[in-house]
């Protein structure tokens, strides 16, 4: 079985000056097909048809071969046909061959993959068909006009999951047997479709979509490891989904260990694909088959072993808030929360891979927009907030010591933000309206609570910053002594430090609170301390280092 792909190409596009010999993400664009046909097996020869020199050269520097269209066969009007019969006449001729299928590979489809190729081969090569043509599915309520009237050309209104299939002809691939060759036509009677995805049916016609081309070639396969439960709490989750949510057009993976329920329910509510795995050598397995680019690591103090084994299988490791062994190992560590504490990190660290302190803290996008309110010099809404599980329980805590300060300043609301990993019910924690306190459960925008806060309570952790954006004086106790390495929280930035949660006592708490409610002026220093802050460049650094390229 004799198949021969053509490849045609002339150099006078209009569109696009140069198109077929432009550079596309470092490769000229004809390469693109040129390679997916030299990788198949299948396809005995490969030849490109072309009246343009700088194609000519390109077709040498690959090693296939050329046929010089006459330039009649290069005006603007002229279908392909009489071109692929030209090229397959000229060809078969030159080798004295006689080819019993004829693929036309057009270079304006570069997403096209050599597996798809392969598997549209073996397709027609197994089917009765005398052509296949590739096609996209992309249903849509669309009209037609007849004379003077516009008619749907559906019968009923649905979304488009619903409608029924529409194939549109695609650039990337036209199967035939050779028989039917044809100075004006290249299909049999026995006609086929084969469907390719979106990405691959892209056909470079115009600017726009060289540019949606480039972007997608150069999409990144990202990993996100980490973990979210009782103990270690939620921010390490949501960190990473702010994270994923600035990649928009890399292909994101969230992998989690399947014992931690709280994280993974909330790797399910953001819809994000995600892998479950038990232990780290079911992740090593999951990278060997997945393929990632990059890894970012968001598990707290890795050994030297295991980041070592992460950069055999990807070639890019990033690790976040990692004091661990293994940190130095990696090519970039983000360490946002600790500014002090890092020196043996520093000495062992490559140069110019270690980030850390308040420029590489990553708001959320509901804060990047968000702006802080007047200032307001009587407290009526007071804020109280623990992170997603709360695991010192601090918000129980709090509970007892607002209903002891409603005595003092019943027009005080206090309104508790508790995450999905919080049980309120087995905390006898609930809305008293009759004493101004509300509970609220796993909030979507927390920032517009935030916002409205005169004073707010919180631990040690992100929760800091995002409070810090809006200008909230804050009362700060510390989940646990890790935390409490997180240094920004202090009196220098706009809040008051009470330090370990569990070891300040409730007298203490209500003493702090009474003197900055009467106290004005403290509350407005701090909120001015904390606006000083430029903090929504973050996530933009952050992003950047993510996707550095070596």
């Amino acid at each position: 079985m004799n198949i021969l792909a053509v490849i045609p190409a002339r150099g006078g596009s209009k569109g696009i000056p140069r198109k077929n010999v432009r550079l596309m993400n470092g490769i000229p664009l004809i390469s693109y097909s040129i390679n997916n046909a030299k990788s198949c097996d299948l396809i005995t020869d490969v030849v490109v048809t072309t009246d343009d020199e700088e194609i000519i050269g390109i077709a040498k520097l690959n090693h296939v071969q050329y046929i010089e269209r006459d330039s009649t066969l290069a005006e603007d009007k002229i279908t392909l046909d009489p071109v692929i019969y030209d090229a397959v006449y000229k060809i078969e001729k030159k080798k004295n061959i006689y080819y019993d299928i004829v693929i036309t590979l057009q270079p304006t489809s570069p997403l096209l993959k050599s597996k798809t190729l392969v598997t549209a081969i073996e397709s027609f090569l197994s089917d009765d068909k005398d052509t296949y043509i590739s096609v996209v599915n992309n249903p849509h309520l669309s009209w037609s006009k007849n004379e003077n009237e516009f008619t749907p050309n559906y019968k009923e209104r649905l979304n488009r999951q619903q409608l029924p299939p529409h194939y549109l002809e695609t650039g990337a691939f036209f199967i035939t047997k050779r028989e039917f060759i044809k100075p004006n036509s290249r299909m049999g009677k026995n006609v086929s479709v084969f469907e390719v995805s979106e990405d691959e049916a892209i056909d470079i016609d115009n600017y726009r979509d060289w540019i949606l081309c480039e972007n997608i070639l150069k999409r990144k396969r990202i990993v996100f490891r980490v973990d979210g439960h009782k103990k270690l709490g939620m921010g390490h989750i949501y960190h990473c989904l702010t994270l994923a949510y600035h990649l928009t057009g890399h292909e994101i993976m969230f992998v989690t260990k399947q014992q931690y329920t709280e994280g993974v329910n909330k790797i399910k509510e953001s819809h994000m694909p995600y892998m479950l795995i038990k232990n780290d050598q079911e992740f090593f397995q999951f990278l060997r088959k997945w393929k990632a680019d990059i890894i970012v690591n968001d598990c707290l103090d890795t050994d030297e072993g295991y980041i070592k084994i992460l950069k055999k299988l990807v070639k890019r490791v990033i690790t976040i808030e990692d004091m661990g062994s293994g940190a130095r190992y990696a090519d970039a560590i983000i360490n946002a929360l600790y500014e002090k504490d890092l020196k043996n990190l520093k000495y062992y660290c490559q140069q110019g891979n270690l980030y850390s302190g308040e420029n590489y803290i990553c708001l959320r996008d509901e804060f990047l927009i968000n702006e802080p309110k007047e200032f307001s010099k009587e407290v009526k809404k007071v804020l109280v907030m623990f992170g997603g599980t709360d695991p010192s329980n601090l918000t129980k805590k709090l509970y007892h010591v607002s209903l002891e300060l409603h005595n003092n300043y019943p027009e005080i609301e206090f309104y508790f933000i508790t995450g999905s990993g919080y049980d309120c019910d087995r905390n006898n924690i609930y809305t008293r309206k009759d004493k101004n306190i509300f509970i609220l459960n796993n909030v979507k925008r927390v920032s517009d609570y935030m916002r409205e806060a005169d004073l707010a309570f919180t631990s040690q952790g992100r929760t800091v910053y995002e409070l810090a954006s809006l200008g909230v004086p804050s009362i700060v106790l510390a989940q646990n002594e890790r935390e409490q390495l997180h240094t920004f929280a202090q009196m220098k930035n706009g809040f008051l430090n009470l330090g370990l949660g569990e070891k300040i006592s409730n007298e203490t708490i209500k003493s702090t609170f009474k003197w900055l409610v009467e106290t004005e002026q403290i509350r407005y220093e701090m909120r001015d301390l904390m606006l000083k802050h430029n903090l929504k460049k973050g996530i933009n650094r952050v992003i950047d280092i993510i996707l550095k390229e070596d």
